[in-house]
């Protein structure tokens, strides 16, 4: 069964523009871009279950949340559209769009490969359920309690970002993470779907990450084998580390796309 995705939808004209954050990620991190992209389309920025906004629920495997990510486009009255995916929201827009191409006009992939990943978290989540026993109130507290666990200062501001205050005061996390950890051999796999996507494709990789080295375009073109490859001088969070050259491969794709 889907879930009712919340989406943060721009409205406008042209042909829309549909973005999906990565794990652990938010339509909210995307707020600045969508700022830029909206002058000139529609654009929707979604939370995938147990993400931002969207309800909580058990399974994360991409079949689902592609699925999700359909409902979510009928229920705007979306038919098609230019698909846009970050790290694990990549695999979701990979997976929708092989298994409803006619719903996609491009797809634009940024920084994840079709592979199955090592795992990576462990820390990452050794650190939020350490925050959760101790209910801190306060953001330097978590900030505290998340270092010792992770040293990297721009993953826990990221981190961060999913922080939510209770009615007692105390600072939690708003994701669902109990489903998320359950979930994550689904999410370290390969996309879900059947052949290729035929349409036109974008791979935006960072130049200092290592989530699409060269060694996995091979598998990642035959996925999609209309994919054109650009190297951004960033790491992971390559939307955030080089905003502007990330804005402009977009909108160098989608305008060569639109003609």
């Amino acid at each position: 069964m889907s879930v009712e995705l919340h989406a943060v939808d721009t409205g406008g004209d042209g042909i829309p523009l549909v973005v999906v954050h990565g794990l652990m990620g938010s339509a909210d991190n995307w707020r600045s871009h969508v700022k830029q992209w909206q002058r000139k389309r529609r654009v929707v920025a979604v939370d995938l279950r147990n993400h931002g906004r969207s309800p909580h629920a058990a399974g994360m495997r991409y079949a689902e949340m592609a699925d999700d990510l359909l409902a979510c486009l009928d229920r705007l009255g979306i038919q098609r559209c230019h698909l846009l995916g970050h790290s694990m929201g990549g695999k979701v827009v990979m997976t929708l769009a092989r298994r409803a191409p006619e719903r996609v006009v491009s797809l634009i992939v940024a920084d994840i490969a079709a592979v199955r990943y090592g795992h990576g978290h462990d820390a990452i989540f050794a650190a939020m359920h350490h925050v959760e026993a101790h209910a801190p109130s306060n953001r330097r507290d978590v900030d505290a309690l998340l270092a010792e666990h992770v040293e990297d200062k721009g993953t826990r501001l990221f981190l961060a970002t999913n922080l939510a205050r209770g009615e007692d005061g105390r600072m939690g996390w708003r994701l669902g993470l109990e489903h998320i950890e359950a979930a994550y051999e689904a999410i370290r796999d390969v996309p879900d779907g059947e052949g290729a996507y035929p349409g036109p494709a974008l791979v935006l990789r960072g130049g200092r990450s290592d989530y699409v080295s060269d060694a996995m375009l091979p598998g990642l073109r035959e996925l999609l084998p209309r994919a054109e490859v650009v190297t951004l001088d960033a790491g992971h969070w390559l939307h955030a580390e080089r905003p502007s050259d990330f804005q402009a491969a977009v909108n160098d794709f989608i305008a060569a796309v639109e003609g």
